[in-house]
């Protein structure tokens, strides 16, 4: 039912929030458009959480490709170091890695000596780390990093298409009245023309997906259905089945290292997959041909699509100990054939709407001549002009939370850089989990959205990554006490620096993953207070922190700790003689997160009553780690000297982590800092990739400039050409392409997260302060575009609180608390709004 009410002199459309109350915007929760998509970057995703699609909706032929979250080439990643086949690393007798530099000033200036490792032969990476820093305290960055590329690994494995279903239509059409949809309320895709419509949507209740197709007048159904798979696979067709199996290669590299050649099939290893079509008609006939199938004058027909892998986690072989695939690719098509379409829909609607409705934002009204144009065309108008919006920017946010329910549904295995969504083989950066940002970018709206099913996918998967992760702390960096994650990792959980010898050190030596990373699980108990799963995690939290406290150096002639070597991801440097490299000591990308990862821990130990001693050894690392510098531009400094950026505007941020996604620069206790931090984004500009932008909004919120994040969040929404296109008005670069999806470019989701917890950020903040009160603020960056009315419903606060609140004018005009605890205890928390404090125990 459509409901119609007037606030002031504006009529607003509204749709009923099932089960939840209340109303929602239909235009801000509905992508439409009048024509077909001719690229993936104008298909529109649905998605089960494991087994998704892209859906073209085309006339003449419908173009759906397929995808199954756990789809990858490799396996087990058994040895931490592959080339080397290293047995029982366990008890391997390794020396521990120096803590302090050993000072000699008047070499400090010469060529380092430490040029001769470089000849020396092959050593334990580990073996390494004493000569890399003996460069560097010598001012020797070239050699230093050469050195570093003896402490390096394998790549990670690709993440692979499923395949391609197409469906032909045979029968003449103008394709007249054509109109493609997406509904966020229901995760349902449309599409509809003179003579027919095809509904879509992927069921997480019953794990398939379900398109039906229906004629509304004129001629009836005539269709022919293909599959076209690129992995190695047979396709066969009976009655009204057609089966794909196939399998994925054992080991690849990324397209950049290795490309397609790299690519190594065994039919007795790797991921292998069934996938099957079942087509069920009303009437007319349906029969099988040359491996494909045909639909023949019928009024309405469906196609239900099963898929099931052998991967059974990422410590078992997928053939010897996988699961059985064929098995439960057939019991989900058999329970599917045994319901209607109606029951189907009606089920994954329940379902989804549990997780959808709990959030609703509203910013203001558009006007009804802008809702009208099809969302690409608002887009476009949105990018070129300062047209007024809101339903557009509620819509991105909205996007952002159906996307993430679409995606990140599999126990252990994460959203990767795409999502669950690609057709390529060689994916960019072989779609996998990049651990310098983008992973855990995709989960920054997970907790506010008050989805956290959906971040149990990373919190599973990172409490995985030890078991590699120790293996790669004793054989990269020589330190046997806790674990680390390098700058990439898949499906198989492999956490050791890549670049096999050749990679760049500006990427492929950060360390800082497991730092970073395990954030998220502290993060998970803030937002619920659950004791119990604080204890669950801790080992995990510990060994993050253990080798942090390890990996540390002191400065040499101070208390000080830094660490060495050292990068700041995919940055580089211009020291004062002109050298441009990315090896250094003391950045303040590490130290910013290793404050983070051991506060982290600290207060874990404090309130699970852990050892004393731990703590106090916690608390005199904190206290000894270098501070921050501002710089002479007035800047937040990166690098240990006030060196110059390669390049100023550079997309990543890393040294700002302490302001978001930490907690350790604010602008009430730390004002200097959060100053330099505003230095820093403005030397930056606002030109950057997607993701960049997305964290950008974030850093700006937080920083309470409110226009400076509503202008950014705007750029997030600039209008990006789908690649390929051949039109005059071409456009590049960062932003947000047709069917709202983000562009790196090429496409990659983790923007499309940045930036729907970039909103939140905006509206709402929270904080936990002296581990058990909480601080709630309530519109700390509201900019102007928005003040006039609005309000919010259901974001999740940390402390275990979620908030609904209504502002006109700029000034919260009612607000109500409400205490999720997992517990239900009472906790202290303050909410702040305009010149109000209001403490409270809830």
């Amino acid at each position: 039912m459509l409901k119609k009410i007037i606030l002031g002199a504006t009529l607003i459309n509204l749709l009923p929030l099932g089960g939840m109350g209340g109303y929602i915007h239909a235009q801000s929760n509905l992508l439409h458009y009048k024509s077909p998509a001719t690229y993936f970057e104008e298909a529109l995703p649905i998605g089960n959480g494991t087994q998704g699609a892209m859906v073209y909706g085309g006339v003449g032929e419908d173009k759906i490709s397929l995808n199954d979250i756990t789809l990858w080439t490799g396996e087990p990643d058994s040895t931490i170091y592959a080339n080397q086949n290293l047995e029982n690393l366990e008890n391997l007798d390794l020396p521990e890695a120096p803590k302090t530099f050993l000072v000699d000033e008047e070499e400090a200036a010469a060529k380092s000596d430490s040029i001769a490792a470089l000849d020396k032969p092959k050593q334990k990476p580990f073996e390494t780390i004493p000569a890399i820093r003996e460069a560097l305290f010598k001012e020797d960055y070239k050699t230093a990093n050469e050195l570093q590329k003896k402490v390096q690994g394998h790549y990670t494995q690709n993440y692979q298409p499923l395949g391609t279903l197409t469906i032909h239509n045979l029968n003449e059409t103008s394709g007249n009245d054509y109109t493609r949809t997406l509904d966020l309320t229901r995760a349902l895709a449309t599409v509809s023309y003179q003579g027919e419509q095809r509904e879509y949507f992927a069921s997480a209740p019953d794990s398939v997906i379900v398109i039906r197709m229906k004629s509304t007048g004129g001629k009836l159904l005539n269709k022919r259905l293909s599959y076209n798979c690129q992995l190695k696979n047979t396709v066969s067709a009976a009655g009204h089945e057609m089966t794909i199996d196939g399998y994925c290669a054992y080991t690849s590299k990324p397209g950049y290292a290795g490309g397609e050649n790299s690519f190594v099939y065994d039919e007795k290893r790797g991921i292998h997959f069934r996938t099957i079509l079942h087509v069920i008609n009303k009437d007319g006939e349906v029969t099988a041909e040359n491996n494909e199938l045909k639909i023949n004058n019928c009024s309405e027909a469906l196609v239900i699509i099963a898929n099931a892998t052998s991967f059974n986690g990422s410590d078992y072989d997928p053939v010897m100990d996988g699961r059985d695939y064929e098995a439960i690719a057939k019991s989900r098509i058999n329970n599917a054939l045994g319901k209607s379409f109606d029951s189907m829909l009606e089920t994954h609607v329940n379902d989804y709407q549990q997780y959808y409705n709990r959030v609703s934002i509203d910013l203001g009204t558009t006007a009804d001549s802008i809702i009208a144009k099809p969302t690409d065309v608002q887009l476009l108008e949105y990018s070129d002009t300062a047209t007024v919006n809101p339903d557009l920017e509620e819509l991105y946010f909205n996007y952002g939370r159906y996307l993430l329910i679409s995606c990140s549904r599999t126990n252990a295995v994460p959203a990767n850089l795409q999502g669950l969504w690609n057709e390529s083989i060689l994916p960019p950066w072989s779609s996998n989990y990049t651990s310098n940002i983008n992973v855990e970018e995709n989960y920054w709206p997970a907790e506010l959205c008050n989805l956290p099913e959906m971040h149990n996918s990373l919190l599973t998967f990172i409490q995985k990554l030890p078991t590699t992760g120790v293996k790669t702390a004793a054989e990269y960096y020589g330190i046997n006490e806790g674990w680390c994650l390098a700058h990439n990792t898949d499906i198989w959980g492999m956490t050791c620096p890549v670049g096999e010898g050749s990679g760049d050190p500006m990427w492929a030596n950060w360390n800082m993953g497991g730092a970073w990373i395990s954030t998220h699980l502290w993060d998970h108990y803030a937002f619920n207070m659950s004791k119990s799963y604080l204890n669950q995690v801790y080992a995990t939290l510990k060994g993050a922190a253990d080798f942090c406290m390890n990996w540390l150096v002191k400065l040499p002639n101070t208390n000080y700790l830094i660490t060495a070597p050292s990068t700041s991801p995919e940055n580089q440097y211009k020291t004062p003689a002109g050298y441009v490299g990315a090896t250094l000591y003391g950045g303040f990308a590490d130290i910013a997160m290793i404050r983070e990862c051991l506060t982290n821990t600290r207060d874990a130990a404090i309130i699970l009553g852990e050892d004393h001693e731990y703590i106090e050894k916690i608390n005199n690392t904190l206290k000894n780690l270098l501070p921050y510098r501002v710089g002479k531009n007035g800047n937040l400094q990166e690098w240990f000297n006030d060196w110059e950026d390669q390049d100023p505007q550079h997309r990543h941020q890393s040294h700002l982590f302490g302001l978001y996604p930490g907690h350790q620069i604010t602008t009430t206790r730390t004002p200097d800092l959060a100053a330099a931090c505003k230095r820093t984004l403005e030397i930056k500009g606002d030109k950057t990739t997607g993701w960049s932008t997305g964290w950008r909004v974030n850093l700006q919120a937080r920083l309470r400039e409110a226009e400076n994040a509503y202008h950014i969040y705007r750029v997030l929404l600039n209008y990006v050409s789908p690649d390929g296109y051949q039109g005059k008005d071409r456009r590049s670069g960062g932003g947000t392409y047709p069917n709202l999806l983000d562009a790196h470019a090429p496409f990659q989701i983790d923007g499309n997260f940045g930036g729907t917890a970039g909103l939140v950020e905006m509206l709402v903040q929270s904080e936990l302060v002296e581990r058990d009160r909480a601080i709630i603020s309530l519109l700390p960056a509201l900019p102007k575009a928005w003040k006039a009315q609005g309000s919010v419903k259901g974001i999740k606060c940390r402390g275990g609180y979620t908030i609904d609140f209504e502002w006109k004018d700029g000034e919260v005009t009612s607000y109500q608390l409400n205490n999720v605890r997992s517990d239900k205890q009472p906790g202290r928390v303050t909410v702040i709004y305009g010149d109000k404090k209001v403490p409270m125990t809830k």
